[in-house]
C-alpha cells in the first residue's frame, strides 16, 4: 500500500484495457463530478480503454451533467478490471457493492480527500486540505486534454463540496481550479442553480418540517433535527432528497454545530455532522464509526433520536468546553 499525493494517469494506463470507476453509497454531488469527470477524460483521451462507472442512482438534478445517463446501477457482473479506482470513498465499505471490484482487479487506486482515510488501495492519492475529490481529479489531469464534458462535471464536484465556496475547505487553489474550469464554457451558473439550489415541493415541504421541529441545545450553540421514516413516507422523498438540510441548519446565528438525523431502519439513523470554528466534526464521527472533514462528516448510529443526539452532544460540549478553557 502507498500514500502519494499524485497519479501518473499515462503510467496507470499502460497496457491496460478495462477499467472500472465506484464512488461511494449516497452519492453526492462530489461523488458524481468526479467520477463522471474522471470517466469523460478517460474515455475521450484512451479510446481504446472500456470504462465503467458505478454509482448507486443519483438525484434527478445531477442528470444535466452528460455522461450521468451511462453511470451503470446494477454490480451483479461479476468482471475482474486490470485497473479500478475508488472515487471520494474514506474507507472500502463506503463503495458499496462496488466493493467487490476493488477486491478483485488487478491493480486498485484510491483518490480522495477525507482525512480519516487510512489507504485501502494499491496505490493511494489521499489529499485532505483538497476541498472535494474533484479538485483532486483536475490536479491528476492534463489541462489541455480536459474537454467540456468532464470540465461540467469537476466543475459541480467542486460546486458541492464547497456549499458553492462559501465551506472553509475553499482554498486559493480551488478558486484557481473553478477558475480554469470555466474557461471550458462551463453553464456556471445553471449547474449551481439546478444542482445545488433548486428543490422540488416535497423537498421544501420536509425541510420546512425539519426547520419547525429542530431544537436548540447548550444554551444555542448546537441544533438537531431529525426525520423518521414515517415522515419520508408521508412526503414521499428519499434520503437524496434530504441533502442540504444540515446546512440550513448550521445557518443559524449564534450556533456552532448542527446535527441531522434521519432513519434508515428502525432505531437506526444516518447523522450528518456540521461545525462553524471550534468543533472537530470529523473526530466525533470517527468515534462512532464514521468519518468526514473538521467541518462536515457523518456517521450511522443506532439507538432513539434522544440516544443519538446525546451521545453526540456529549462529545461536542466537551470540545467547545475544552475551547473556552484554553486546553
Amino acid at each position: 500500500m502507498k500514500i502519494e499525493r499524485t497519479v501518473n494517469l499515462e503510467k496507470e494506463l499502460k497496457n491496460v484495457k478495462i477499467v472500472g470507476l465506484a464512488g461511494p453509497i449516497r452519492p453526492d454531488g462530489d461523488a458524481v463530478g468526479s467520477c463522471v469527470g474522471l470517466y469523460w477524460y478517460l474515455r475521450q483521451n484512451y479510446p481504446e480503454v472500456q470504462v465503467t462507472v458505478y454509482l448507486e442512482k443519483i438525484p434527478e438534478s445531477y442528470h444535466m451533467i452528460a455522461g450521468t445517463d451511462e453511470i451503470c446501477h446494477d454490480y451483479s457482473e461479476e468482471k475482474v478490471y486490470d485497473l479500478f479506482f475508488s472515487l471520494d470513498c474514506a474507507d472500502e465499505k463506503r463503495l458499496g457493492d462496488g466493493v467487490k471490484y476493488l477486491n478483485t482487479a488487478k491493480r486498485t487506486i484510491c483518490i480522495d480527500h477525507h482525512i480519516s482515510n487510512a489507504g485501502f488501495a494499491d496505490l493511494n492519492c489521499i489529499y485532505p486540505d483538497a476541498s472535494s475529490t474533484s479538485e483532486i481529479v483536475f490536479n491528476l489531469l492534463d489541462e489541455d486534454k480536459i474537454t467540456f464534458e468532464s470540465a461540467e462535471a469537476l466543475y459541480m464536484g467542486i460546486v458541492h463540496d464547497t456549499g458553492v465556496f462559501r465551506h472553509s475547505c475553499t482554498s486559493p487553489e480551488t478558486m484557481e481550479a473553478a477558475a480554469k474550469l470555466m474557461r471550458f464554457g462551463v453553464r456556471c451558473s445553471k449547474i449551481i442553480s439546478d444542482t445545488y439550489y433548486d428543490k422540488t415541493y416535497y423537498q421544501n415541504q420536509i425541510l420546512g418540517r425539519a426547520l419547525l421541529e429542530s431544537v436548540l441545545l447548550l444554551d444555542g450553540k448546537i441544533i438537531f433535527s431529525a426525520v423518521r421514516q414515517r415522515e419520508m413516507e408521508f412526503y414521499g422523498v428519499k434520503p437524496s432528497d434530504l441533502d442540504g438540510i444540515v446546512q440550513v441548519l448550521m445557518g443559524t446565528a449564534g450556533v456552532e454545530a448542527a446535527i441531522f438525523l434521519y432513519e434508515t431502519a428502525p432505531q437506526e439513523f444516518k447523522v450528518s455532522l456540521r461545525s462553524r470554528e471550534t468543533v472537530d466534526v470529523a473526530k466525533i464521527a470517527s468515534y462512532f464509526g464514521g468519518g468526514g472533514h473538521v467541518r462536515a462528516a457523518g456517521c450511522t448510529m443506532q439507538g432513539s433520536v434522544y440516544d443519538v443526539v446525546n451521545n453526540i452532544t456529549y462529545h461536542m460540549e466537551e470540545q467547545i468546553c475544552q475551547e473556552k478553557n484554553g486546553d
